[in-house]
């Protein structure tokens, strides 16, 4: 247990750890790479490290040892999306005025607070910002060296931004604030100055498809090969990558765009639409398919540009090159705004069905 988990990025870790061996570990902290290239594990490992209480060292530096009861408790918080899902499931247990007033906090160590966006909207919200200034200023460690505070994105309510910079402003002594995200842009230019910037880079697609042979032995070679162009390099992507759901998100994504580029089918496009209603689930698999349709837009564009080797899709090429037949690029930038339109969308709540059908039949 320890560093050595931690696959690739081996400078940026390094440097982080050499901070914690000098006695400057930052008090803010972005750590910025695509989803799934293991920031939040990073993070934890990071609050491990510094409050170990067995202290150990590896290769000169500091390590954890993952045993001890801070390290345990900290690592309580790795599987983040069940975690979330309790915290969301206790909530709609209470009344709806105290439901109303309640953010989505994730704790299992008291000096450990972990921040994910808030659902349904999923953004940051002023009231989360709000308990991390609390923890900040007026609760100090209790069973650690140092609290750890950790956003675990970059979706931020205006208000809730802005309450944030006063807090890195600030920063107290005891407490080191960690903002993950896949894009440092998100983050008002005054949050990205106050904070050191660590980013995580992608694996080269050899090294995950060698990986995915020795964890997930279970896939096939072809399989493989898939899955570690869809990661982006990302091992935890590439790890968790769950391919059926992926490829019954993407089958519904080819949907859409043959909609907008064929003769249209628009029965098919209803019913495949129709599935994608409210609750949890809807939003999980809207979700899933306007990833995929990104993804399938990326790889048109790709082999629009003369450069289909580089698409992730490799399985599609043949379709995606029928598909990119006398397309424009302007085409294909007017479908991501109109996909970037349904996103936005679903933080309003607006129908997915409804919306899903618009923009298919925008682009045709």
């Amino acid at each position: 247990m320890g560093f050595s988990e931690f696959l690739g990025n081996a400078v940026a870790v390094t440097h982080l750890r050499e901070s914690m061996r000098t006695g400057r570990f930052p008090h803010s902290l972005i750590l910025a790479g695509p989803r799934g290239s293991g920031k939040y594990t990073l993070a934890l490992m990071l609050a491990q490290a510094v409050n170990c209480l067995e202290k150990p060292e590896s290769g000169g530096l500091p390590d954890f040892c993952g045993r001890c009861a801070n390290c345990t408790r900290i690592a309580g918080a790795s599987n983040l999306e069940e975690r979330v899902a309790e915290a969301v499931a206790a909530r709609d247990e209470l009344r709806d005025t105290d439901k109303r007033e309640t953010r989505i906090l994730i704790q299992t160590h008291p000096d450990l607070l972990v921040i994910p966006p808030d659902p349904p909207q999923l953004l940051i919200k002023l009231g989360q910002v709000r308990q991390a200034i609390h923890a900040a200023y007026f609760r100090p460690p209790i069973e650690a060296r140092r609290a750890f505070t950790i956003f675990t994105a970059s979706a931020f309510m205006k208000e809730a931004a802005n309450s944030l910079l006063k807090l890195l402003e600030e920063p107290p002594e005891h407490t080191t604030l960690i903002l993950l995200t896949e894009n440092p842009q998100e983050l008002l230019p005054t949050i990205r100055s106050r904070a050191v910037t660590h980013r995580l880079g992608a694996l080269p697609v050899a090294e995950l498809e060698a990986l995915l042979a020795a964890r997930r032995p279970e896939l096939k070679a072809s399989d493989r090969a898939l899955a570690s162009r869809l990661a982006e390099g990302a091992v935890g992507r590439a790890l968790s990558l769950d391919l059926d759901a992926y490829l019954a998100g993407r089958q519904d994504a080819i949907v859409l765009l043959r909609t907008a580029l064929r003769e249209p089918d628009y029965s098919q496009l209803f019913r495949t639409t129709e599935t994608y209603r409210a609750g949890a689930e809807g939003q999980e698999n809207t979700l899933r398919l306007l990833r995929a349709l990104a993804g399938l837009l990326e790889d048109l564009l790709l082999t629009t540009a003369g450069t289909p080797e580089l698409i992730r899709n490799i399985d599609l090429e043949p379709e995606l090159a029928a598909l990119a037949q006398g397309l424009t690029v302007d085409w294909i930038d007017g479908a991501a705004r109109a996909l970037a339109a349904v996103e936005q969308g679903m933080r309003r709540n607006l129908l997915r069905s409804l919306s899903l059908d618009a923009m298919a039949v925008s682009l045709g």
